[in-house]
């Protein structure tokens, strides 16, 4: 199917076209709302997690402007075993996982900055968020083997385990020395459970089970990604913007090895 076709598949299902452009249209409002939230921060931390923050939406914009268009998105043909197998070609958003793989990371530093952590731990959860990515998108795009499409599902969420551990029980301790507990424990939640989302989704939705059709697993996937992305965002910059001296005591004790607490 060329890309033409893909366009028109897409803007003849009212439900779909919707999922993507609600983000289209979230994602460019976000990106001028964080751009004004982050004008007066001058802490070099707080403005890497503000630049880690404007990313997100950023990547959002490009990648469902992607999909929209029928660049990223694909049709293909369930392999034996898969609820849709023998129906013919079935809508591909792969483009998703793109968007996934660049965002998701950012999402990853901004938490990291805020909780003080170390360099080591930052790239344990990226490398981790990253492979989690790129197995969910291996596994989307499985279709020699129903079995390898699961398995590779099975990797993802491994990768999703060590991503969960280092929120967990990790950064929690950094963000305690830091000063930043509290709204690290909030947008930890957030983050968690919001993400824990994604392998449901993907279990009932078309790539897994089929429990549920292409335009309700994309607004699935749309829904998860505003509260994920630019709620999650604004949260974390409003509390950066009006505490940007917490931060600033972060950096000032990595460097002199001193307590906030000292202060």
């Amino acid at each position: 199917m060329t890309q033409n076709e893909a366009f028109e598949f897409i803007h003849d299902d009212t439900l779909l076209a919707t999922s993507l452009w609600a983000n289209i249209a979230l994602a460019g409002l976000a990106i001028l709302l964080f751009v004004y939230m982050g004008r007066s921060i001058e802490d070099p931390r707080a403005q890497l997690i503000w630049v880690a923050t404007l990313l997100v939406p950023l990547v959002s914009i490009s990648s469902y402007v992607g999909l929209t268009s029928g660049l990223t998105v694909g049709f293909l043909e369930m392999p034996a075993g898969h609820a849709l197998a023998g129906e013919g070609e079935i809508f591909s958003p792969w483009g998703r996982y793109l968007t996934w793989t660049f965002s998701t990371p950012m999402i990853l530093a901004a938490l990291g900055l805020l909780a003080g952590t170390n360099r080591a731990k930052l790239a344990t959860a990226i490398t981790m968020d990253v492979g989690m990515c790129i197995t969910g998108l291996a596994a989307a795009l499985t279709t020699g083997s129903y079995l390898l499409r699961w398995v590779f599902y099975g990797i993802s969420c491994a990768f999703f385990v060590a991503v969960l551990y280092v929120l967990l029980v990790e950064w929690p301790a950094d963000a305690a020395a830091a000063g930043t507990s509290e709204i690290f424990g909030t947008l930890k939640v957030l983050t968690v459970v919001l993400w824990l989302g994604y392998p449901i989704l993907w279990a009932l939705g078309s790539e897994g089970f089929a429990v549920l059709d292409v335009a309700l697993t994309s607004w699935g996937y749309s829904g998860l990604d505003i509260f994920a992305k630019y709620v999650f965002a604004f949260l974390l910059l409003r509390w950066v913007a009006a505490n940007e001296r917490v931060i600033g005591q972060t950096s000032t004790t990595e460097r002199t090895g001193a307590s906030p607490a000292d202060d």
